[in-house]
């Protein structure tokens, strides 16, 4: 599904933010991204997103390199890819609802396939119940099953996570954790950053370990 071949990024400052990366992620797969804070994490995501381009190498999804997509190609692609924030980005100016039907309303779709597919992301998070309350009635758990509805609500192929439960406290980590279990269950490529070396611990899931933008043990497991 992902598959990063040498993969680097140098900024126009200079600075190479990742060198010579090598990994893949299958269909259904899921994986931690950890490292220092600078090691590389968010531009690696950056690049999957198509929020960045790569300086060198082959950065390939579902067959397709990422590089030779066209600029009018990328918000089509962006559909397939679900983005789960730590700090939620949430519009507190309106519903759970409209906050999960934002990125479907972007898009154009039609009503009716916009409150069935709303809905069912409600439902799989289980917050269908408060479709109708404002994000600020609801604790930070919760509000962070809003952003993952949100993400997940174009059904996509991969699910990416930028230190997703940083504000969390370590049950609402491990509920959240579970949630993602359930996408890469049904075919969801996951891929998580985060620092909380407890929770993968936890997880017994693949660790991709990045220091100052070099990959290290990208294969190794971690067990309790």
């Amino acid at each position: 599904m992902i598959e990063f071949e040498n993969v680097s990024k140098r900024y126009p400052d200079g600075h190479e933010a990742l060198s010579q990366i090598n990994f893949a992620l299958d269909t259904g797969e899921m994986a931690f991204l950890t490292g220092h804070s600078g090691a590389g994490k968010s531009t690696l995501l950056k690049l999957i997103m198509l929020m960045e381009r790569p300086s060198g190498g082959q950065l390939r999804v579902n067959g397709k390199n990422l590089n030779r997509l066209h600029k009018s190609q990328i918000p089509y692609y962006r559909r397939r890819v679900g983005v789960v924030f730590q700090n939620h980005q949430l519009l507190f100016d309106r519903t759970v609802f409209d906050n999960v039907a934002l990125p479907m309303q972007v898009s154009g779709a039609q009503h009716r396939d916009i409150e069935r597919r709303v809905r069912a992301a409600l439902d799989k998070v289980g917050l269908l119940n408060k479709e109708k309350l404002n994000p600020v009635q609801l604790s930070g758990g919760e509000q962070q099953r809003i952003g993952i509805a949100r993400a997940v609500v174009h059904t996509p192929r991969i699910l990416l996570a930028d230190e997703p439960t940083g504000n969390l406290d370590p049950s609402l980590s491990v509920e959240i954790m579970t949630l993602f279990e359930d996408f890469r269950n049904v075919g969801v490529s996951v891929l998580v950053a985060t620092h909380d070396i407890a929770l993968i611990s936890s997880m017994g899931e693949r660790v991709l370990t990045l220091d100052h933008g070099r990959l290290s043990e990208a294969a190794a497991l971690v067990t309790v």
